[in-house]
């Protein structure tokens, strides 16, 4: 199931815009913070769809029934450009797991790439619910190679959500196509994807704008 969340007039638009425009970007605090209050608007979206079971809360005046949260959330992202993204997540679901995967693309002469992950960091999944999140989806091919890093060293999650902010039309496909099942929510889909893999119009390379350039 696809989740094209600007297909609705919401402030996320105005989040979203600002990611993008180039003179706004420059300031990389604001560009994180942006990045959070997406990953804030999205986690809110996504808890509309989990399980939830009623629980009793003694106030200072009586009882309260409220609904809480009974999936087993873990949040996951993909180091570094996902760091700001997945603390919006962490500042709504604030108890729940993390996982964390360093996974590179390393690109040779003919701008063909092959994904490298190196470092992951998880409990168990097997279960849970897994909110996997990364600013960018662009061919797709790194977050499932990261999906299945943290599947091989946790197991397998009950549910999955794949949570980006800008994604490229292939990278939707491939993310379709590789892990079945999993529900995909965008702020935006943009068509065009370049030979080198980036997003048109995109915003440009997540990771460096919100940490400075790497060589």
């Amino acid at each position: 199931m696809l989740h094209v969340l600007n297909q609705q007039s919401t402030l996320l638009n105005s989040f979203v815009a600002q990611i993008r425009d180039k003179q706004i970007q420059r300031d990389a605090m604001r560009f994180r913070r942006n990045l959070e209050r997406c990953g804030e608007v999205m986690a809110y979206e996504i808890s509309k769809t989990l399980a939830y079971t009623p629980r009793v809360v003694e106030t200072p005046l009586g009882e309260a029934t409220v609904e809480m949260i009974a999936d087993d959330v873990v949040l996951g992202t993909i180091l570094r450009a996902g760091l700001p993204f997945h603390q919006g997540f962490l500042n709504f679901f604030d108890e729940a797991q993390n996982a964390f995967v360093s996974a590179y693309r390393k690109t040779g002469k003919d701008n063909k790439f092959t994904i490298n992950v190196e470092y992951v960091s998880c409990g168990d999944l097997e279960g849970k619910t897994l909110i996997l999140a990364d600013p960018m989806l662009a061919t797709g091919a790194s977050l499932v190679k990261a999906y299945e890093a943290l599947c091989d060293k946790g197991g397998t999650p009950k549910n999955v959500h794949v949570a980006t902010v800008i994604a490229s039309e292939q990278g939707v496909e491939y993310v379709k196509a590789h892990m079945r099942g999993a529900t995909i929510w965008c702020a935006a889909v943009d068509e065009e994807l370049t030979s080198k893999a980036y997003i048109v119009p995109g915003l440009g390379d997540a990771g460096d704008l919100a940490y400075g350039n790497k060589i």
